[in-house]
C-alpha cells in the first residue's frame, strides 16, 4: 500500500501479514477521499483514526494537509506498525498523537475535544458500529460541521436520530457518512 496524494504521495505503508488487520484498500481509500473532498474536509483538519491499523487513513490525511490527527488502536503491532509508517513517510512528532488504548475508553478521554472528522474502521461483523456512534455523540466529539465515517461491512446498517447518514457502497464495504443534524431535525 502506498499513500495516494499529498506531500507523501507515493511512500510506503506498510501491514502485517495475515488478516489480523484489514487494511482499507487503495480503491476505498480513493472513494473515501473524493467523498471528504467534495465535503470540504481536507486540509488543516483535527482528525481522530478509530481502530488505526496501519495507520493507512490518519497518514493520508496528514499527507493532505491535517493539522493534527489522534490514531488509536488497542493491539501493540498495530501501535508498532503506525509508529513505524508514520516515522517511514516522514511526519512531523508535532501532527500526531497514538495511543494504544481500547476505542471506549478512548473516546471517554477525548470528551472536550471537537474532531472535524472520525474515521473508525472497527472489525467488520463485531457490532462495534453503533457503540462508537452512541459514544461519539454521548462524549459530543464531533464539531457542528464534523463528519464521523465508519468504514463496514454492507451486511451491516444503521439510522441514527442525531446523526444525517450517507451510505456509500464499494462492492463488499461501506462508507458511512455521519453528520450531525441540526437540533431542530432532532426534535421533529
Amino acid at each position: 500500500m502506498r499513500v495516494i496524494s499529498g506531500k507523501f504521495r507515493g511512500k510506503r505503508i506498510s501491514s502485517p501479514e495475515g488478516d489480523k488487520v484489514r487494511p482499507t484498500t487503495d480503491k476505498i481509500k480513493e472513494t473515501l477521499f473524493n467523498i471528504l473532498a467534495s465535503k470540504n474536509l481536507l486540509g488543516e483538519i483535527f482528525a481522530l483514526d478509530l481502530f488505526g491499523g496501519t495507520g493507512g487513513i490518519g497518514i493520508e490525511l496528514l499527507s493532505r494537509g491535517a493539522e493534527k490527527v489522534i490514531f488509536i488502536d488497542k493491539d501493540r503491532e498495530s501501535i508498532r506498525f503506525i509508529r513505524e509508517n508514520l516515522k517511514n513517510v516522514g511526519a512531523s512528532e508535532q501532527t500526531f498523537e497514538i495511543y494504544n488504548v481500547d476505542y471506549e475508553f478512548a473516546l471517554k478521554k477525548l470528551q472536550g475535544k471537537k474532531f472535524d472528522l472520525i474515521f473508525a474502521d472497527p472489525p467488520y461483523n463485531a457490532g462495534f458500529e453503533d457503540m462508537v456512534i452512541g459514544l461519539v455523540q454521548k462524549y459530543d466529539l464531533l464539531q457542528s460541521d464534523g463528519v464521523l465515517v465508519i468504514e463496514h461491512s454492507t451486511q451491516k446498517s444503521f439510522e441514527s436520530e442525531t446523526f444525517e447518514v450517507d451510505n456509500r457502497k464499494c462492492g463488499n464495504t461501506t462508507l458511512s457518512f455521519l453528520s450531525p443534524k441540526e437540533k431542530e431535525e432532532q426534535n421533529e
